[in-house]
């Protein structure tokens, strides 16, 4: 089934057939290599299969519409050469017919604009047309659809994750004594729901996983918007492997990534929230309802800097000489659209001189060393919450860290660096516990389309903000930082519905930034009703100059959540 897509016309597809399993943890083993442009490796996906979901909630709906499978073909991957990776460091407009097929015993859900209701997160799935059939139609294979473009995959294979020590005792049926598929499939549900006290274990026996042995190589199929896997005889999600590893690379060409130079003229790569989110960097579920956590090595030459989402301040560990590795993980359930990366040759910002704001921002701050006292309920599946963090609740200053081009260090020096303190502290005296326990902020450089982006744990800015004085700093600073709550913490159901996030995070900049100014309430008030005033003027002569088909809000444009909110 291969889409072409009409960007002033289509939405982009969101193919993963989420309704059926769910990929809950990523393991990225990656090398950046600057003279071809690609980055390659592996990445291992555990998957649950929705079984459990339904047992919680039995009002779940699931309605997919699709073509018959006779469109997809299927072939052993070719024999081809996969690149040895070295051990990891332990230390992140087709046509339809008017029906969709639904699984065995469900009812059609879908209503008559085509679209379709999952209720199995409290964020869901944005409405799409373009969905593969994946249900268990007679003797039919199940296929695992992943959101994939512009990438070569070379192999896909299942993980033999019994064959890693210790983990038999994850299986709970004393039956299960031979090694089967039923048996790994066990060891890895139980190994994704491990509670959330339990992390770091968790994700060194993720690690461990990653590196297990193959078992098998699986079928695969490539289109323009989606990578299809099967096994034979695995004909439901249940049955099919929960744990799969992917060889593949990225292309030059790629549109989730952006090679390019800094400002000082070195080579730099970084990802780039649209036009189709992570889905050029590594095969994924795009829909906000797959809400997953991950950890990756990535491998680059060593006079590079890897910044990445994660909750960790990661170091380089020196794998022979001219090479690095850098690790990052993350323990918070997110779409993977957030995942968010930059290799470049990126020098850290330090302040020249330290005030008694700068030392608050030097206290670390990490799961493993998390209060949790239950300060709060959250509703949310289980995992290392900040905001039942007892000690999180009265930092107001995270640990962060500002990286640019060495050109730039006289202008973070005098506008960016002493900002961030009190904008950061402003966050919290209005709006409470950081969701994320560190930041890290890159000036991107002069080719990035919009003054910043807010990822988990990472913010990218442009460097006109570093000439405009302070007051434009600062207000863009407080926007990206607004959107740790608005659009990364929380965002709204519907991609198509972002302007939530958008607006409240508009207005928390003016917050923010009276706060970090220390204003009288009347001052901060006449200034707050002048920028809206003058953003409204500006709405109105947008509406007035644009087509009325650029005032529909479209997926293509908003970019994803969060990972490429500005």
């Amino acid at each position: 089934m291969d889409i072409q897509l009409d960007p002033a016309r289509d939405d982009l597809p969101l193919m993963a057939n989420t309704s059926h399993i769910l990929v809950k943890h990523y393991v990225l083993d990656l090398d950046v290599d600057f003279e071809s442009q690609v980055i390659e490796g592996t990445i291992v996906l555990f998957l649950e299969d929705g079984n459990r979901f339904k047992k919680q909630n039995s009002s779940i709906k699931e309605a997919c519409q699709s073509e018959s499978n006779k469109a997809c073909k299927f072939g052993m991957p070719e024999p081809c050469h996969i690149p040895v990776t070295n051990a990891r460091t332990f230390s992140s407009e087709m046509e339809y017919s008017d029906f969709a097929i639904c699984s065995k015993g469900e009812k059609d859900t879908s209503d008559k604009d085509g679209n379709h209701d999952n209720q199995e997160h409290a964020s869901g799935i944005s409405s799409s047309k373009y969905c593969c059939d994946t249900g268990n139609h007679g003797s039919e294979d199940f296929l695992l659809v992943l959101d994939c473009c512009d990438l070569s995959v070379l192999k896909v294979e299942e993980v033999d994750v019994a064959a890693v020590p210790g983990l038999e005792k994850f299986t709970r049926s004393p039956e299960l004594t031979v090694v089967s598929e039923e048996f790994r499939n066990q060891i890895v549900r139980e190994l994704v729901t491990l509670p959330a006290n339990r992390w770091r274990e968790q994700l060194d026996y993720y690690a461990c996983c990653s590196q297990a042995p193959g078992c098998g190589d699986l079928l695969f199929d490539t289109d323009t918007w989606s990578l299809q896997i099967r096994k034979t005889g695995a004909q439901t999600a249940t049955d099919f492997p929960h744990a799969i590893r992917i060889w593949y690379k990225t292309k030059p060409e790629g549109r989730s990534v952006t090679w390019t130079s800094d400002q000082s003229g070195r080579p730099c790569v970084y990802t780039v929230g649209s036009p189709i989110n992570n889905r050029a960097l590594f095969p994924c579920q795009e829909p906000p309802v797959a809400m997953s956590t991950w950890q990756a090595t990535v491998r680059a030459a060593a006079s590079f800097v890897v910044l990445m989402s994660g909750e960790n301040s990661a170091k380089p560990t020196q794998l022979w000489e001219g090479c690095s590795s850098w690790y990052y993980y993350v323990t918070m359930p997110m779409p993977a659209s957030t995942f968010t990366i930059a290799v470049g040759c990126w020098t850290e910002m330090k302040m020249e001189t330290c005030s008694s704001n700068d030392l608050a921002t030097e206290g670390p701050f990490s799961p493993s060393e998390a209060d949790f006292r239950h300060v709060g309920v959250c509703s949310h599946t289980e995992y290392p919450c900040r905001f039942q963090n007892a000690s999180a609740t009265t930092q107001e200053i995270i640990p962060h860290r500002v990286f640019a081009p060495v050109c730039l260090t006289g202008a973070c020096q005098e506008t960016l660096l002493r900002l961030i303190p009190p904008c950061l502290s402003a966050a919290h005296s209005v709006l409470g516990t950081h969701p994320f326990s560190r930041l890290d902020v890159l000036i991107v450089p002069a080719n990035f389309p919009s003054l910043g982006m807010a990822s988990p744990h990472i913010m990218f800015l442009s460097q006109s903000i570093l000439t405009g004085g302070s007051h434009l700093c600062g207000t863009r600073l407080c926007h990206e930082i607004a959107h740790a709550w608005f659009g990364l913490a929380i965002g709204a159901r519907d991609w198509t519905e972002e302007w939530l996030s958008e607006g409240f995070a508009t207005h928390l900049e003016d917050v923010f930034w009276a706060t970090a100014q220390q204003l009288a309430p009347h001052e901060a008030w006449e200034q707050q009703e002048l920028r809206a005033c003058l953003r409204w003027r500006r709405l109105q002569d947008e509406m007035q100059c644009s087509p009325e088909e650029m005032q529909v809000l479209r997926f293509p444009h908003v970019g994803g959540h969060g990972g490429s909110l500005s």
